[in-house]
């Protein structure tokens, strides 16, 4: 019995082994910039294909959200670091909750009125499932389903070479991890 035990053990172990490394086999792919298009909630596209290079801190945001205040986080990474490369995008989204349910004037006002939000902002996106815009379909397979948005305010960010770093939950806010996190990428060579 014992010897089962052991071998059913060594039977996960491996398996979980193989799925992380799947998993991360598939985070080495970067993203084409130039093949993303992306609407800005202003009119007109974005220029995403300007971002290569860049870091992208990829937030979907919502504007009836509890954590609607890191909106002021997010500006001030922006205003801090954008002269050195960072890229903060915003993707409002209506997935969870329900808590994004105006239309682009209505968000983009909201955002610039009550938060003062000059970084850019995409329109509204689905970000979740397989409905999901491209570009967050293509951050759940690097990912995998650990770093894939569940709520409002999750954080992907991207390096240079277009490769994931790291993702945060909402509920990781704006702390001290994710500004070390930034500042690491945006020393990092591409």
């Amino acid at each position: 019995m014992k010897i089962l035990r052991m071998l059913a053990f060594a039977a996960t172990g491996a398996l979980l082994s193989a799925v992380g490394i799947a998993w991360a086999q598939a985070g080495r792919q970067p993203i084409d910039w130039s093949a993303v298009s992306l609407e800005s909630i202003g009119g007109g596209p974005l220029p995403t294909a300007g971002y290569k290079g860049q870091v992208v801190l990829l937030v979907n945001t919502a504007s009836l959200c509890g954590f609607t205040g890191q909106y002021r986080g997010l500006q001030e990474l922006w205003q801090r670091y954008n002269g050195q490369g960072l890229v903060v995008l915003g993707v409002p989204s209506n997935d969870f909750g329900g808590q994004e349910p105006g239309t682009k004037e209505e968000i983009k006002r909201f955002c610039e009125a009550t938060f003062d939000v000059t970084f850019p902002l995409a329109d509204k996106q689905i970000v979740s499932g397989a409905s999901a815009h491209p570009l967050y379909r293509w951050a759940a397979a690097q990912t995998g389903p650990l770093g894939t948005p569940s709520w409002n305010f999750h954080k992907i960010l991207i390096g240079r070479d277009g490769r994931i770093i790291d993702w945060f939950s909402a509920a990781g806010g704006m702390g001290p991890k994710l500004e070390r996190a930034i500042e690491a990428a945006l020393t990092a060579k591409e």
